[in-house]
């Protein structure tokens, strides 16, 4: 019974071990320079920096959130105004995927919110799609899905 439980531990471990290096690959510049602007983002957001998000978010870019979905101008005018305040969001992991001159940025989120005045704090997976647009990254869509704190993006 010892052996099968140290063994069991042991496989537990190594995958434990193997999940962790997958999910710290190395990443080129650019994949980083996009994770980097993702989580530069969500201050943005808890700041209410609209000015930065202006420059970041595409013209035609899309919201998807629990109660509907928006454009460009609605999203920042919602953070602008508090109608949802992004009060704080913890990155509990992030996998990305760079395809040509498209990004995937996949967050596995708690957000502490402010959402018409009330208090909320949900586990998301957040995905964000970015397009290069000359030197620079421009985000087409963000999409929140509620999910469980045990929910694990695979990399």
């Amino acid at each position: 019974m010892k052996q099968s439980m140290l063994g069991f531990c042991l496989l537990v471990m190594t995958v434990v071990s193997s999940n962790a290096q997958t999910s710290t690959k190395s990443l080129s510049k650019e994949e980083q320079e996009v994770v980097n602007l993702s989580k530069d983002k969500w201050q943005w957001m808890a700041d209410k920096d609209v000015d930065k998000l202006a420059v970041l978010f595409h013209d035609q870019s899309k919201f998807v959130h629990m109660s509907g979905t928006w454009r460009r101008d609605e999203e920042l005018e919602i953070i602008k105004t508090g109608s949802i305040w992004y009060k704080k969001a913890t990155v509990h992991d992030t996998a990305m995927e760079l395809i040509g001159k498209t990004a995937v940025v996949w967050n596995r989120i708690t957000l502490e919110s402010e959402v018409r005045g009330n208090d909320a704090k949900v586990e998301f997976t957040v995905t964000e799609v970015y397009q290069k647009d000359g030197k620079t990254w421009k985000m087409l869509a963000l999409t929140f899905s509620s999910v469980r704190d045990t929910h694990v993006i695979k990399h």
